[in-house]
């Protein structure tokens, strides 16, 4: 059975969520920590899946890791190896493959509805949700790349998800879990000075007040999200129980 892997990009921007959910479907997922400088594979056909977490650098820096997960990402859907991106992910999937990413208007941080837009495409990925509370932490946006079909949507920026076959780009974040809001408010509280100045930035306390039940409600939009992103997987045995390679969360 092929591990789904996992790109981290920041040491507090780990599968989070997702990590839980893949171990208790004994699905086996491995990590690559790019923030400890560990190799991109070159060939996407050693994993089941291919998931890209959230980063604090834009994915227009200048790092020479970029152009080889970006090669990655093309390789794994040529071969039809599902890919799932958060945030920066998301970005770096659309740069992939065609898309542009580039400032938003406004950054946008912390809890905030987004709608789901009402066609088939959005339902198989979101059932009968319309909208649902989702967190967020982000500067920049993707524009959609060719074929992709648009998901999600918030008041702050127009595209919050889309999909390509079996692959889901997210700006959102739906993996979170409190340990990793609690981190995001503690580590890059600067940003949360511009709380004062926009209605599209929460403050610390704001993001932090009712985080549990926030994040337990997000799971619930995970968990169907994630259930449809893993009948894409290759190779994997959903009927068998195998070891956890890695469940780190963050």
């Amino acid at each position: 059975m092929k591990p789904v892997v996992v790109f981290r990009h920041a040491c507090c921007e780990g599968a989070g969520y997702l990590g839980t959910f893949l171990a208790q479907r004994a699905i086996p997922w491995c990590e690559v920590r790019i923030d400890k400088g560990e190799r991109v594979p070159t060939d996407a056909s050693a994993y089941s899946g291919i998931v890209l977490m959230g980063g604090p650098m834009s994915v227009n820096d200048d790092l020479p890791w970029i152009p080889a997960v970006l090669s990655l990402i093309r390789d794994a859907i040529l071969r039809d190896i599902p890919v799932l991106g958060h945030c920066l992910g998301g970005q770096l999937m659309s740069k992939a493959l065609g898309g542009v990413v580039c400032k938003n208007n406004v950054k946008e941080i912390g809890w905030g509805q987004v709608s789901v837009l009402p066609i088939p495409e959005a339902q198989l990925w979101f059932g009968d949700l319309t909208g649902f509370n989702s967190f967020h932490w982000h500067g920049e946006t993707f524009t959609l790349p060719a074929g992709a079909i648009h998901l999600l949507r918030s008041p702050y920026c127009e595209n919050q998800a889309y999909a390509l076959g079996k692959h889901i780009a997210f700006q959102c974040h739906i993996e979170m879990v409190p340990d990793m809001v609690r981190t995001w408010t503690e580590k890059w509280q600067a940003d949360l000075v511009l709380a004062t100045q926009t209605p599209s930035v929460q403050s610390a306390d704001a993001i932090l007040s009712n985080v549990e039940v926030a994040c337990a409600q997000l799971h619930s939009v995970a968990d169907q999200v994630y259930r449809r992103w893993i009948q894409g997987l290759v190779n994997v045995d959903h009927a068998v129980v195998s070891p956890i390679i890695e469940t780190q969360a963050y």
